[in-house]
């Protein structure tokens, strides 16, 4: 996998992708900015958008709303690619800069996060519900308000030993197999965000949800 964090952090590059749609469509991507957090379980949200941002031809590189960003088009529709820099915890204050930009409708923002409750390998997609004890998705719905928007889990796995304190856990490093696994994943996930925002609300929610861990 790129050496992301080398690609976020070539602020003064200029995307070639000229984006003539207006912005209509969020996708985050949370993660902790620094080389320090680039291959740990809770920059596994990261790690899709690279993907993501490479399948679209732009690199996440343009400083706004406390986030690198970068503007796409998927399916003719303008979409804003976002990492925020605030670290995990308050990712909400950067979210809410960009809707309130843009004034994007809820449904219309789809998060990207890392979930110790999903092996590595599995993935879910979700039109709603509660931020499952994942601090960025918290973040997000405290300070916007609502819970109503779509949300992309990657599985980074339980904790190997329930004495181990999480936050450990969530930053320590992915094995060599395991980011063997991500960056298939990755792919899958990229292709989830396209079929979603496209319109094709079931076939992205089965491709996403379907078994992985034999990749």
């Amino acid at each position: 996998m790129a050496d992301i964090f080398d690609l976020f952090a070539k602020i003064s590059k200029e995307s070639s992708v000229k984006v003539k749609a207006p912005i209509e469509w969020l996708v985050v991507g949370l993660g902790n900015p620094g080389r320090d957090y680039v291959i740990t379980r809770h920059n596994a949200g990261f790690m899709a958008m690279d993907v993501l941002a490479r399948k679209k031809g732009v690199v996440c590189d343009r400083s706004r709303f406390k986030a690198l960003t970068a503007e796409c088009e998927i399916a003719g529709k303008g979409v804003l690619l976002m990492l925020p820099q605030t670290y995990m915890n308050l990712s909400g204050e950067a979210v809410r800069e960009a809707v309130q930009f843009y004034k994007i409708a809820p449904e219309h923002i789809l998060v990207i996060s890392d979930d110790i409750n999903l092996d590595v390998g599995r993935m879910r997609l979700r039109t709603n519900g509660s931020d499952g004890g994942q601090k960025g998705l918290r973040s997000i719905i405290t300070l916007m308000g609502f819970d109503n928007f779509p949300r992309l889990r990657i599985g980074v796995g339980k904790k190997p030993h329930p004495e181990m304190e999480l936050a450990d856990w969530v930053l320590s490093r992915f094995t060599d197999g395991e980011l063997k696994q991500l960056e298939k994943l990755s792919d899958i996930a990229a292709e989830c965000v396209e079929l979603y925002i496209s319109g094709k609300t079931d076939e992205a929610v089965r491709l996403c949800n379907a078994k992985h861990n034999q990749l």
